[in-house]
């Protein structure tokens, strides 16, 4: 399917070329934006843009504000894995204790607010796929590191912290999701729709409540549970004990909403070790562009083991793949 670009797109983008200024840019930008066709076949440019869009709007906005901390945009971390989920949470809420638990990160874990100033990644195992965890320095609403809005914009999904251990802590994490919200990043429930506005990116999240081993733990849990009603799915655990640490670990893998996908070549064994975890309702020609970006185009069919067809079904291009399908390509 052609993305079938409007000639008034084409001016825009060529005055986005010519534009000399951010300002110019990003208004060129939005008009590339308005202009573009919203379907399927042009998800990657709308992607590109929203991209742009989002960094134009940011450092114009930081310009104004005043110069650059010296921090800010230091900090490039490789995507790995399945996706990337953000930690977002107030001071002290167990974010770095969290993530030493569910990866092989060495985190500084203290008693006191703030230890975490910079990005801290590790990779979660599960079953046979790797999540990529970002610990990210504490949001409050008199703090926030302006590089925290770049690594968002590259996560897949957000894991917001509740404090069970302190009585201001449902408190705290509204401030995270309304400090966050000034930086144009909404903390959403999964599956809900993205914004129409390009320049906010939304964030699928599910809230985590911390230090489920404190005395008072219950009674502070049906105060959030007021607070934040069902706007996020909820998962309580202790990081010190472990309680409900294996079910967390399947949630950061489903909120990614990916699936796993094995390829084999004709005559040869599947690889069951390394899955591709293209988006769920991926077709045959998506997992093409995920093994090599040229074979997206020049895939023709497949050969595909799994539940919704028969062993070793020719499919076409266009075919969607499901959970654990083994697929053999062809061009």
């Amino acid at each position: 399917m052609a993305v079938n670009l409007p000639p008034h797109y084409h001016d825009a983008d060529a005055r986005y070329k010519k534009a000399q200024t951010p300002e110019d840019k990003l208004v060129a930008l939005k008009e590339m934006w308005v202009l573009l066709p919203k379907h399927k076949a042009s998800e990657k440019v709308q992607a590109e843009l929203k991209t742009k869009i989002s960094e134009l709007t940011d450092q114009i906005e930081q310009t104004k504000s005043g110069p650059k901390k010296a921090a800010h945009g230091v900090f490039k971390i490789p995507r790995q894995g399945a996706g990337t989920i953000a930690f977002v949470g107030p001071p002290n809420a167990g974010k770095s204790s969290l993530l030493a638990k569910l990866t092989k990160a060495t985190p500084a874990v203290a008693p006191y607010p703030f230890t975490t100033r910079e990005p801290i990644p590790g990779m979660m195992d599960y079953e046979d796929t790797r999540v990529q965890l970002i610990d990210l320095p504490p949001i409050a609403a008199e703090h926030y590191e302006h590089f925290i809005t770049d690594i968002t914009r590259a996560a897949d999904a957000a894991v917001l912290f509740l404090d069970l251990a302190d009585d201001d802590g449902a408190a705290a994490t509204q401030a995270v999701i309304d400090r966050v919200k000034l930086a144009r990043r909404e903390l959403v429930p999964p599956g809900t729709t993205a914004s129409d506005d390009p320049a906010i990116y939304t964030l699928p999240t599910i809230l985590v409540a911390t230090k489920a081993d404190d005395e008072a733990a219950d009674i502070r849990l049906e105060i959030a549970r007021e607070t934040f009603g069902t706007q996020f799915p909820l998962h309580v655990i202790s990081a010190e004990r472990g309680d409900g640490l294996p079910e967390l670990r399947k949630a950061l893998y489903d909120v990614l909403g990916v699936m796993r996908i094995y390829t084999k070549q004709p005559g040869k064994p599947a690889d069951m070790t390394s899955p591709f975890t293209p988006l769920i309702g991926s077709t045959v020609a998506e997992l093409a562009g995920r093994v090599h970006r040229d074979l997206e185009d020049t895939v023709k069919s497949a050969r595909v083991w799994g539940t919704a067809v028969h062993d070793g079904q020719t499919v076409g291009r266009d075919h969607v793949l499901n959970d654990k399908d083994i697929v053999e390509l062809h061009t």
